[in-house]
């Protein structure tokens, strides 16, 4: 695949949306806009919806608040979380049909720098990614054999040489990283300076911590099952969001028969959130993971559920039947997952439907 130079014509300009939850302004797109500039942006604005939220000039974007999820989903509104970056997943939802593919990032996420120098278009990584096959089934050594300069190894199986579609790109990040609150307290100056250049498709039946910050997703093949659920305001947890996304997606990936990658690209990670508010948010969390990852490595999916919204539908059902026990908040999490699949539904109809949501809002 050739790369996008600074004359040509950058890739999926025109079946990518970036989406991009905030409290605050915007200034950081400035350091982004060689590379997002030419893409659709979608803000998802999170906290007080009377505050102005500046966009720097120059950007193609839709602005989303609470006011105008209220509006587009009425009852339906509460499956979208309040100030928590998980809001962020409405992005996902009323990405127009024409946009394939979602790209995410968090506003304290900066452009880094590979070992020589040079800049790092993320996005440009990511979908390069999306655009290469996985293979879940069997791992190369050599990681992913379809960059440039690798292969498939000495006894890798030739039937399985073609790979499967890729659903998720899953990006890492240089200095501050991605720690849970415990860790956060013992390393607090702690910051990753190493460069891995290196790409894996993590294997079926393997589970992994999604990071929502630099991740990117084929919004046709898994959009429905990236809900980043109940979290923040007025739930008992936070800062899992992204975690049960991941979990979610990786069972439903495993079971019909797409990959996922991780490794490049990587961001600049500029800000360490507060460790002891962390632990206020996680503090659940931590306890519940202990039941939720056996949880998820048993789950089995139908045979019937041959599409996202089906399979997330059965999901939804075992987490009320096996989660619902660890704690109430489960079941009401699962009330959640099926409202969502329903508001994804309307302001997704399959072809030939037609939506009956209001429009997107006013930049």
């Amino acid at each position: 695949m050739a790369s996008a130079s600074h004359a040509s014509t950058p890739l999926l300009k025109d079946e990518l949306d970036i989406v991009i939850p905030t409290i605050r302004n915007l200034d950081f797109l400035e350091m982004w806009r060689h590379f997002f500039q030419p893409y659709h942006l979608i803000i998802v604005q999170d906290g007080d919806p009377n505050k102005t939220i500046r966009v720097p000039e120059g950007f193609d974007y839709d602005l989303y608040n609470r006011n105008d999820i209220t509006r587009m989903l009425g009852p339906k509104s509460t499956c979208i979380s309040f100030k928590d970056s998980a809001c962020r997943c409405f992005g996902y939802m009323v990405s127009k049909k024409k946009y394939k593919y979602i790209y995410t990032i968090d506003d304290d996420c900066f452009v880094a720098k590979d070992p020589s120098g040079k800049d790092i278009n993320a996005l440009e990584q990511h979908i390069k990614n999306l655009l290469s096959p996985s293979t879940p089934f069997f791992f190369n050594t050599l990681y992913d054999p379809y960059r440039d300069g690798a292969d498939f190894v000495r006894g890798y199986p030739f039937s399985l040489r073609e790979g499967v579609p890729t659903a998720v790109s899953h990006g890492l990040w240089l200095n501050i990283p991605d720690y849970d609150a415990p860790t956060q307290l013992v390393k607090p100056l702690e910051r990753n300076t190493r460069y891995v250049d290196a790409i894996l498709t993590i294997p079926k039946g393997t589970l992994f911590p999604m990071c929502g910050m630099n991740l990117a997703f084929d919004r046709e093949l898994i959009g429905p099952a990236m809900y980043f659920g109940l979290m923040g305001d007025g739930q008992p947890i936070g800062r899992y969001d992204d975690m049960w996304a991941g979990w979610c997606t990786k069972v439903i990936t495993d079971h019909l028969g797409l990959g996922v990658k991780t490794g490049l690209p990587y961001i600049w990670h500029s800000k360490a959130s507060n460790p002891f508010v962390n632990l206020k948010k996680e503090y659940n969390g931590i306890f519940w993971q202990e039941e939720l990852i056996p949880f998820f490595q048993s789950v089995s999916l139908p045979k019937e559920a041959t599409t996202a919204q089906k399979c997330y539908l059965e999901l939804a059902k075992q987490v009320r039947a096996k989660l619902g026990k660890v704690d109430g908040y489960f079941n009401k999490l699962a009330d959640s997952m099926v409202t969502w699949i329903d508001a994804w539904d309307e302001l997704n109809p399959p072809k030939g439907g037609v939506s009956t949501a209001n429009g997107p809002p006013k930049k």
